[in-house]
């Protein structure tokens, strides 16, 4: 009797509609079995991205944009019940259909989710995107293109509204596919020849090879080389003189080489023979490699931009670095300045110019400061003492680099006292500070905001100059209603008053941007109340002399005891207080990339026993500083480096974690100033006290108490990271 009631049952849900919805203001509608477990699919991705904004409830929050917020959860929730609803009441379409839609609207719901959170997917157009699909359902149901419902929108919106695969039924689909290429391209240009891996029998495949190779040389470079369906599209181009030329040199054996002269190779005003007489000295190639920078920065400031001028500048940076400022930072204990300064004997003003500024964050204080031979010194000496001349012959090429880290080496006021007209020093700094909204990116910004901690302390009228004119471009850009430019200038002028303790600037406050003064203790703590902290060394002399030394003092500590039983890294954790880790990689040998194999092993650890860190220390010159920024997590809320690197270096910890504290300096740090930051900074945390920055940086002074401690910056003057912080709050840069 039982067997027979439950066949019954399951015979009538079968043959007949059983499931009645109503949901908030859609009228009650019948949902048969055979499309309820794709309804409840459906409902159950909506509620993953309600929630997906990590708050457990019915609303979809987008940070500090209310209206937006409301547009969105109603979309995801009405507005998705009455997409539902209309599927299953609308008698034109077929029960097949109906489920490819359902299926395709809960792979929107699940698309929207995942892509937001990975910056794919702008949430403001969520209801974009809900009322696209919509009326693409009601096209496609009629049997017509979908093309003209698509052609306005953004990709992110076209891309996800189009995602359901029953859509590739419709006659228009693969014109959809062409177009989607296409708004793909003009959103995100830089990623182009990555997209046309997957689309080259595209009908746009060439022109889009043609334009974004110009845009981003150095991709259509390496992609002419690939054995691929895209490198014999590209190699098969024979109508454009640009990209034959990217092609012939992408062939080469010492294409690299030659690539930086692109411009001048297209335009035939040098020749592959003339530059082969360089290639293989490194004086010679840096100084044509000078020579051709100083040309593209002359026809920039008349507007005409030299096609891979970005790729010159990168590889003039590397041969400065590799070829002058690697070999006389690593002579800084040779007594004799002539001996290690030798290097740059040979180098005109203009090309130390250049050793100076693309070394920033990896040259040495007395690399760059020495008072006799250093690169400031034998510039200024070989310039006849006259900065203004030298920045005329230069075209101005990144003066605002120049000028940045010239004020942070104290040098900034011997260069302006070269000035043959001093009035010549007040433009400058007026410029300096000028204009900024027009800009790319945020690196002048940031060179503006640094520069100005350092003029504070030394240069205080200059600094107060820097000020006036800050508010004065504000109020510039206030009455020409240019949005970027009052961001700028209304962040620069609240970062430049907080120097000021007597103005009682409250960042926070001001900015939106998280305190900079402090860090509650209960921010460093997992679920488990541990502190996670990880310290990367690297496999040179200096680096296993610090491992050693880091190994000693902490064993001699009865409040931590070190596991060294792995062979790749070691874990410090303390013996009483809170619990806090570090995890600290072996320094073995660099030059076979044993550091990496280290490093690697201790951060696969961490991930598979769910040790994520709240403090990352870089232990290691200045050119190991990107690996460790590697390692960075989201969860890291202090970094400290002990060398600087400048806005990239800057830039890229804040791209791993946003509200990072970073603690910087102008040079590779010392190991009698890093080891007390380190251990008074754990010892506050095992004692379970909240950061504050401004006593604990006293206490940092005292315990370390010898010369280089100025170079050190604390989070709260790092003027360039706050700046960076303000500028993506108050813009939402970081939005598609």
């Amino acid at each position: 009797m039982i067997r027979k009631a439950l066949f019954f049952s399951a015979l009538v849900l079968a043959i007949a509609p059983a499931l009645l919805a109503q949901k908030g203001n859609i009228p009650s509608y019948t949902i048969p079995i055979t499309r309820q477990l794709v309804h409840e699919n459906v409902d159950k991705q909506q509620r993953n991205l309600l929630t997906s904004d990590q708050y457990s409830d019915t609303s979809f929050i987008i940070e500090n944009k209310p209206e937006a917020s409301a547009i969105a959860t109603d979309a995801i929730s009405r507005g998705v019940d009455f997409i539902q609803y209309e599927i299953e009441t609308d008698t034109k379409i077929e029960p097949r259909i109906k489920v490819g839609y359902l299926i395709g609207l809960a792979d929107i719901l699940e698309y929207m989710r995942i892509g937001w959170k990975k910056k794919e997917v702008n949430p403001t157009h969520f209801a974009q995107i809900i009322s696209l699909y919509k009326k693409l359902i009601e096209v496609n149901t009629a049997k017509k293109s979908l093309i003209p419902y698509i052609s306005h929108f953004p990709y992110d919106v076209a891309f996800t509204a189009t995602l359901p695969r029953i859509f590739e039924e419709n006659d228009s689909y693969e014109e959809i596919k062409d177009l989607l290429l296409l708004k793909y391209a003009k959103q995100y240009p830089n990623k182009t020849f990555q997209i046309l891996t997957k689309n080259t029998g595209s009908k746009y495949a060439d022109s889009l090879i043609k334009a974004v190779g110009r845009q981003y040389p150095g991709q259509l470079y390496s992609y002419a080389q690939a054995n691929d369906r895209l490198g014999y599209k590209i190699r098969n181009i024979q109508d454009d003189d640009f990209v034959k030329t990217v092609v012939a040199l992408s062939q080469q054996k010492s294409g690299q080489a030659y690539f930086p002269f692109l411009d001048n190779l297209v335009k035939g005003k040098v020749t592959i023979s003339q530059i082969d007489v360089a290639k293989d000295d490194p004086l010679k190639y840096y100084r044509l490699l000078v020579q051709t920078q100083m040309d593209y920065a002359r026809r920039a400031v008349n507007g005409d931009t030299a096609f891979a001028f970005t790729e010159l500048t990168a590889r003039l940076q590397k041969k400065a670095q590799d070829d002058f400022v690697n070999i006389i930072n690593g002579l800084h204990e040779v007594n004799n300045p002539a001996v290690r300064f030798a290097v740059l004997q040979p180098l005109t003003p203009e090309e130390l110019y250049y050793v100076a500024i693309l070394s920033d964050g990896l040259i040495y204080t007395s690399s760059y400061a020495h008072v006799t031979h250093g690169v400031f010194a034998q510039m200024m000496r070989k310039a006849n003492n006259r900065g203004d001349s030298l920045l005329l012959n230069l075209s101005f090429d990144h003066y605002r680099k120049f000028i940045r880290q010239a004020a942070g080496y104290n040098t900034l006021k011997t260069f302006f006292t070269s000035f043959k007209n001093k009035e010549d020093a007040s433009n400058l700094m007026a410029s300096f500070v000028n204009g900024l909204e027009k800009s790319k990116g945020l690196e002048d910004g940031v060179d503006v905001a640094d520069s100005y901690a350092s003029l504070y302390e030394t240069l205080p009228d200059l600094a107060n100059e820097m000020l006036v004119n800050v508010k004065a471009n504000y109020q510039r850009n206030v009455r020409s209603r240019n949005q970027r430019g009052i961001a700028i200038y209304n962040i620069l002028n609240k970062l430049f008053l907080s120097a000021d303790s007597t103005q009682h600037i409250n960042l926070t406050k001001e900015l939106g941007i998280p305190p900079v003064y402090d860090i509650p203790f209960n921010s460093f703590t997992n679920e488990r109340g541990e502190i996670v902290t990880q310290m990367f060394f690297y496999g040179d002399e200096d680096g296993m002399t610090d491992f050693d030394i880091f190994i000693r003092t902490f064993n001699a500590d009865p409040k931590w005891k070190v596991d060294q039983s792995n062979d790749k890294f070691v874990i410090a954790k303390t013996t009483s207080g809170e619990p806090i880790y570090l995890f600290a990689n072996r320094p073995l040998p660099n030059e076979e990339d044993k550091d990496y194999v280290a490093q690697t092993a201790m951060v696969e650890y961490m991930d598979k026993n769910n040790f994520l860190p709240t403090v990352t220390f870089h232990r290691g010159h200045s050119y190991h500083a990107p690996t460790s920024v590697s390692y960075v997590t989201p969860t890291s809320r202090v970094v400290f480096m002990g060398s600087c690197g400048g806005f990239f270096l800057i830039d890229s910890i804040l791209k791993k974690s946003s509200d990072a504290h970073i603690i910087s300096s102008k040079q590779t740090g010392y190991r009698d100033i890093n080891l007390p930051f380190i251990r008074l900074f754990l010892e506050n945390l095992r004692q379970k006290k909240n950061v504050d920055w401004i006593p604990f940086w006293k206490q940092f002074r005292a315990a370390a108490s010898i010369t280089g401690m100025d170079d050190y910056i604390p989070p709260y003057k790092n003027l360039g990271a706050l700046f960076i912080k303000a500028y993506k709050k108050a813009t939402g840069e970081d939005d598609l």
